[in-house]
């Protein structure tokens, strides 16, 4: 039975356009190796909440896949770990019902009164 599954790339901003996009072409090619892609999307340039090696905003990639080969998911693991300009991956397991995840917002949320006296 096919799983499906959320990779969130973090590349690094300083590194060049084409090696940033030559990252997620691998992802992707690897994800449709031994797998089905439904959706990606680059989410742009963000700022970080805190630092990764000493970079302040990372260039976010998004990918939604299914897969029932669980060796797909090592091999993306193995090869985002030792590719040159990845700052942070994740990858998630999903339910097949949930959506697909809309760009995090750039804006902070507003404060909520009160909540200062309740630390």
């Amino acid at each position: 039975m096919a799983r499906h599954y959320d990779l969130v790339l973090m590349l690094d901003p300083q590194a060049e356009d084409g090696a940033r996009d030559a990252v997620a072409d691998e992802a992707r090619k690897l994800i449709e190796s031994g797998g089905q892609l439904e959706h990606s999307d680059s989410w742009g340039l963000r700022k970080l909440t805190y630092e990764i090696r000493q970079r302040t905003e990372a260039d976010y990639r998004y990918f939604r896949f299914t897969t029932e080969d669980n060796e797909l998911l090592n091999r993306l693991d193995h090869s985002l770990k030792i590719a040159d300009g990845v700052l942070r991956f994740r990858t998630f397991r999903v339910e097949p019902s949930t959506p697909t995840n809309a760009p995090p917002s750039s804006e902070r949320p507003a404060a909520v009164p009160g909540d200062r006296e309740r630390r």
